[in-house]
């Protein structure tokens, strides 16, 4: 009987013994990929082949981009409408902080054409729409237009530091894995008016347009840090309580324990006493 004891109890121990270690550990790899958002890593970094592919992640580094992307037309309209797409694509649910500043920083240099008398922009758009256009962020999530952000012209030939915010509001806080898939819209329109008429005579000012990819050029979001919650991702919503305080089947753990030492029991009273 002894025998039987001990093996009943080790069988219990063993089923008790947590059984969702593979679902966790996989969840915490997917929170390990730097590409992708965790509650350490919430801004958004833009990257470039440098010809024509644009796309976006949540590493601060990617050996395929250029540090630089850059555009010029000496005699001609540039034309910028770039589209930083989050690739790989967002693979988890997100909760902005309602109220919190989602944030800009990006570093752009332009030249080409100025129609105002101190060269303070590119031109005045509503003069000229075909041949200039201020520089605009935009910030979708995916089709959903979240915001825009209009600079203010500022000297040709320079590069400008760009800072802005805008704060979430209510109803537009939650981003749901790939149907919101954040993406980063850039447009801007310079003109470059360089010509030369022989080898004695040039003028005008060819157009140009840069702008520094990574770290110089990224959107910080205000994720809730209990987005990377269990409870959340299967769900749920932000500050809802886990279905059961115990671990994840430890009621069903439980319960199988119970039958097995409800066997022995049984099996136990069943068997004759020795004389």
């Amino acid at each position: 009987m002894r025998g039987k004891a001990i093996f009943a109890l080790l069988v219990t121990i063993f089923m008790m013994t947590p059984v969702q270690a593979g679902e966790v550990n996989t969840f915490q790899t997917q929170q390990n990929n730097p590409e992708q958002p965790d509650a350490n890593n919430t801004t958004l970094y833009t990257y470039s082949d440098g010809i024509n592919n644009f796309w976006s992640h949540f590493s601060d580094n990617d050996t395929d981009s250029v540090d630089t992307f850059t555009e010029e037309d000496d005699n001609g309209v540039i034309t910028i409408k770039h589209r930083f797409t989050m690739t790989p694509v967002l693979d988890k649910r997100l909760s902005m902080t309602v109220g919190g500043e989602i944030r800009g920083n990006f570093n752009i240099y332009y030249n080409g054409d100025s129609d105002s008398t101190d060269n303070a922009g590119p031109c005045q758009p509503s003069q000229t729409p075909n041949d200039c256009d201020w520089l605009n962020v935009t910030m979708y999530k995916g089709q959903t237009k979240v915001f825009q952000h209009t600079e203010n012209p500022w000297p040709a030939d320079q590069w400008k530091n760009i800072q802005f915010s805008f704060f979430v509001e209510e109803g537009n806080e939650t981003w749901d894995a790939s149907n919101d898939n954040p993406i980063i819209e850039i447009t801007m329109k310079v003109k470059g008016d360089y010509q030369e008429s022989n080898f004695i005579f040039a003028g005008g000012t060819p157009g140009a347009y840069a702008i520094e990819l990574g770290e110089g050029s990224s959107v910080q979001l205000p994720i809730d840090p209990a987005s990377f919650d269990g409870v959340f991702q299967d769900g749920g919503n932000i500050g809802d309580a886990p279905a059961s305080e115990d671990a994840p089947g430890f009621s069903l753990v439980v319960a199988s324990a119970a039958i097995a030492m409800a066997a022995f029991i049984n099996q136990r009273r069943d068997t004759p006493e020795q004389e």
